[in-house]
């Protein structure tokens, strides 16, 4: 028992004859570990992307939706007539009235 584990601690199994099933097979798995660590950073790249992505568009429909109730309040009657009442421009009190021009028929 003490001399295989002394063995497999020196890597007599590696300078051995029949060495060569054991190199294919930690070579395999070598490879094997590479592409596993490999795609789980691509999976992690891909997941925080994701998260990034959630927290800008979280963002965008804030700044929308505050643009759009700006508009609100701007687009109000009472809010046009103090902007425009600044410029002295009042309210007419005299409703308006339609022209209309007769054409003559020759």
């Amino acid at each position: 028992m003490k001399k295989s584990i002394y063995s497999i601690l020196r890597g007599k199994f590696l300078i051995s004859d029949d060495s060569f099933k054991n190199w294919r097979i930690i070579i395999f798995v070598s490879f094997l570990a590479i592409i596993m660590i490999a795609s789980s950073h691509k999976a992690d790249e891909k997941v925080h992307e994701i998260a990034r992505l959630t927290n800008e568009v979280k963002e965008l429909r804030s700044a929308f939706v505050d643009g759009r109730s700006k508009l609100m309040r701007l687009k109000m009657e009472s809010t046009i007539i103090n902007k425009v009442a600044e410029k002295e421009i009042y309210i007419s009190e005299v409703p308006p009235t339609k022209i209309r021009i007769k054409t003559q028929e020759k």
